[in-house]
């Protein structure tokens, strides 16, 4: 299983990655990289182009031993005890900036854990997910991501969209705004109620269905005319973006507190954000429209 994850995330990064080099014609910088603990990983960062401001596709495989805190955070394997601090874990993680606040942002992100053996009961799981983070809101684009979300699990026992859309929902939210960072997917984790090979196959479809859950909704956007008010409350949602990714993501955490590469861990973070002293959107506006459902989310499936 090992080696069949890591076969996948690196297909699935290649992928993608010719994707957005034929959409936004400039190639990405590639840094190959070892962790002295053991592993290592291929990042692939976009920068320059006119419909990326930044864009990331990672790649992880490590292994080594864990500190007792880092285990703990590291989630699943929850029969474990601390004496099982060897891991193995390895997956892709994605982050798209587009330039046009029209456009979203969109993360994905699907991964394999061993700790241990990776025999005992609870010493394995997959975990993962993808979500969408507008700055301005289409309800077309939404069903169709969240629609693309729920066709992947209606194919498979080991799914449950409700529960993972939920599930996406809770992670994703900032308790000190009350508010989410984007409308959601679908979340999952500690991801082990059958065998290894029915939960690789679920995990592979999410991964193979990035593109077309994303690209057409890039494509509607990418061009649309904006303006300087448009491209502040961009900047405003960026700077919530910032916010759960250094207080409130596990992965952030963990990467940190395993010695992971500081650059690849922080890719995920906009080139450029901004925080106004007390912002208020106004009454009845497309920003307010936004704020409704980031504070109560709906269904779009």
């Amino acid at each position: 299983m090992r080696q069949q994850m890591i076969d996948m995330v690196y297909r699935v990064q290649d992928e993608i990655c010719n994707k957005l080099v034929k959409i936004d014609a400039v190639d990405f910088r590639e840094d190959i990289w070892e962790r002295d603990e053991g592993g290592g990983g291929r990042s692939r960062v976009f920068s320059g182009g006119t419909v990326f401001e930044k864009a990331g596709v990672n790649v992880s495989v490590v292994y080594g031993t864990l500190e007792p805190e880092a285990a703990r955070a590291m989630g699943g394997g929850h029969s474990l005890d601390d004496n099982d601090l060897d891991f193995f874990a390895t997956g892709i993680s994605l982050v798209l900036h587009p330039h046009n606040p029209m456009a979203p942002t969109v993360h994905a992100n699907y991964r394999y854990f061993e700790r241990g053996d990776g025999v005992k009961e609870g010493s394995w799981w997959f975990g993962g997910g993808a979500d969408l983070t507008p700055s301005y809101l289409f309800q077309e684009d939404a069903q169709h991501f969240h629609t693309t979300l729920k066709t992947v699990c209606d194919r498979h026992e080991v799914a449950d969209y409700p529960k993972f859309k939920q599930w996406c929902d809770e992670y994703f939210h900032i308790p000190h705004r009350n508010e989410g960072r984007g409308i959601g997917g679908i979340f999952f984790d500690d991801l082990r109620l059958s065998d290894k090979q029915t939960c690789f196959n679920f995990v592979e479809d999410c991964a193979d269905s990035f593109l077309s859950s994303y690209i057409p909704i890039l494509e509607r956007r990418k061009d649309t005319p904006f303006d300087k008010n448009h491209k502040l409350w961009q900047q405003v949602r960026r700077g919530r973006y910032v916010e759960f990714n250094l207080v409130y993501d596990r992965g952030t955490t963990f990467g940190l507190r395993t010695n992971g590469r500081i650059e690849s861990i922080l890719m995920s973070l906009p080139l450029t954000a901004r925080w106004e002293y007390c912002h208020e959107v106004e009454p009845d506006s497309d920003e307010e429209e936004l704020l409704k459902v980031l504070r109560c989310p709906i269904d779009w499936v």
